[in-house]
């Protein structure tokens, strides 16, 4: 039997049919397999298909895209709004005949894994440091979708900030949702919801910013939305985020130390530093000069470099600060935080002030960790994600989790970048193309990663953005571990100074 004939028969579920499971689809199917795509909505493109109407890409084009599909000549513009990168996604599973694959309203449960051996004596992943294995298999819980009874409020396990007792959302006489549930709404319910109504969205990412500007655009002066946050981030502009993509290049990240650098790498990066301060400073002059960060008291107190390592770069929504001016958004900075009948109770310094308002959106994140978890049924793999904070081997296989890889988990600048490189990785693992090493090689590999990962982003540290910074390097090794020649420019000054972009990779 062939081996292409062989992988038609081996099994391959893919849970979710947003942006990484199209591709690990595609991916797999050019390898020979034939993968069932579970996915829970009733189309594709994962939180593209649910967001906020002004969500634009936080990344130029050219760094979203897939390898082997261009953008349309249609989009002309640098960072596409959410209709044109939904439209962009669709027309590639149409375009490689991804729908017979992808089961809609399909919600996968629970996934167990059953084996004959104690998986926890392996000194390889899944017994053999192969990716199909004759010790064991998962098994896989599917639900109806559109029979599932509806869940909590806050679905999908969004990060809700704690209340004391008797200062929860019970206690208001508003309404209260989340960032996910407002960005599911359509155009119209969702302008009802916040219509000449006092609407206060807490959070300070992205998904907070542009709900505060958008509500501030339909409501103006006469009812302003009130922006609360904890802590000040860096925003830049369009033009800005522009230039740093073209400097994400191997010239700046030789500025930066890495796990199992060699000796002239450590030495370049400690003399090269100087510069990765200087281009620091100089971004934060520039958006102290460009924006009154002063002025309302929105100046952070992290430097901008520590912020892209943390994969917090943000566009900031257009006329955002002319609006904070007009006085249709309102900026005020809390710490602690509850409800009373008719508001909010805020913390500022050591005064407590009362907030009136009739709607409150929690723009505060979700808990990732906890929602990965949450799939296993086994309490020893649930440990294996909630208990470290060590990344992921290659950024998408657990040591200790056989056969199974996580993909769209971690961060970069460019997510599709960062997952479509991924998915040609992991569809070379499940041809036999290589195997993994030692479950302990890999876990003092993700070691030294988190330790770096670290270094440079302190508190602000997530497994999930140890490579943002360092994001040629980490394709370098998968290209080695794929047998591909890492160096794709054709000659030493664009291989050093050129920014990459996904098409150099399109031909593995």
């Amino acid at each position: 039997m062939s081996s292409r004939a062989a992988n038609d028969q081996r099994r391959i579920a893919i849970v979710g049919a947003g942006i990484s499971g199209l591709l690990a689809c595609k991916h797999a199917i050019e390898k020979g397999f034939k993968p069932v795509v579970f996915e829970a909505r009733n189309n594709v493109g994962g939180v593209w298909s649910n967001t906020i109407h002004s969500t634009k890409l936080q990344s130029p084009k050219d760094y979203f895209q897939f390898s082997d599909f261009p953008w349309p000549e249609s989009v002309s513009e640098t960072f596409p709004d959410h209709n044109q990168v939904l439209d962009y996604i669709t027309s590639y599973a149409r375009r490689f005949e991804l729908f017979p694959h992808i089961n809609f309203n399909s919600k996968v449960v629970g996934i167990n894994y059953v084996s004959s051996e104690d998986t926890s004596c392996w000194s390889m992943w899944g017994g053999s440091g192969e990716p199909f294995s004759a010790h064991g298999k998962w098994n896989v819980v599917v639900q109806d979708a559109l029979r599932a009874v509806e869940g909590a409020k806050f679905s999908e396990l969004p990060n809700v900030p704690q209340f004391p007792k008797g200062k929860g959302a019970n206690v208001f006489n508003g309404e209260v949702i989340h960032s996910m549930d407002y960005a599911a709404m359509d155009k119209v319910d969702a302008e009802k919801l916040v219509e000449n109504k006092r609407v206060t969205v807490v959070g300070s990412r992205k998904s907070a910013l542009d709900i505060a500007a958008q509500i501030a655009k339909t409501n103006g002066a006469k009812y302003p939305c009130t922006l609360l946050f904890r802590r000040v981030h860096w925003t830049a502009s369009e033009n800005l985020v522009r230039f740093t993509f073209r400097n994400l290049n191997r010239f700046s990240e030789l500025m930066i130390h890495r796990p199992h650098e060699s000796l002239i790498l450590w030495f370049l990066a400690v003399v090269l530093s100087p510069l990765r301060w200087m281009f620091s400073k100089l971004v934060e002059c520039y958006l102290k000069w460009m924006y009154p960060l002063k002025e309302y008291d929105m100046v952070p107190d992290h430097s901008f470099l520590r912020q892209i390592r943390s994969c917090m770069l943000m566009v900031l929504p257009q006329n955002f600060y002319e609006r904070v001016k007009e006085g249709s958004l309102v900026l005020k900075k809390s710490g602690a935080l509850g409800f009373y009948e008719d508001g909010l109770v805020l913390g500022i310094d050591i005064v407590t002030v009362h907030l009136e308002t009739d709607v409150v959106i929690f723009a505060t994140g979700y808990k990732s960790d906890e929602k990965i978890s949450n799939i296993f049924t086994s309490i020893e793999f649930k440990k294996c994600i909630t208990a470290s904070s060590a990344p992921f081997y290659r950024e998408c296989i657990h040591p200790r989790i056989p056969q199974l890889a996580i993909l769209g988990y971690s961060e970069s600048p460019a997510t599709l970048f960062t997952f479509e490189l991924r998915s040609k990785w992991l569809a070379h693992f499940l041809a036999g193309d290589f195997r993994l090493p030692t479950v302990r090689g890999m876990e003092e590999d993700v070691e030294r990663w988190e330790r770096n990962g670290r270094r440079y982003s302190l508190d602000n540290y997530k497994r999930a953005c140890v490579g943002a910074q360092l994001q040629i390097h980490c394709n370098d090794q998968l290209c080695k571990d794929m047998g591909c020649n890492p160096r794709r420019k054709k000659w030493f000054f664009p291989e050093l100074f050129s920014p990459y972009h996904p098409a150099d990779y399109a031909d593995i």
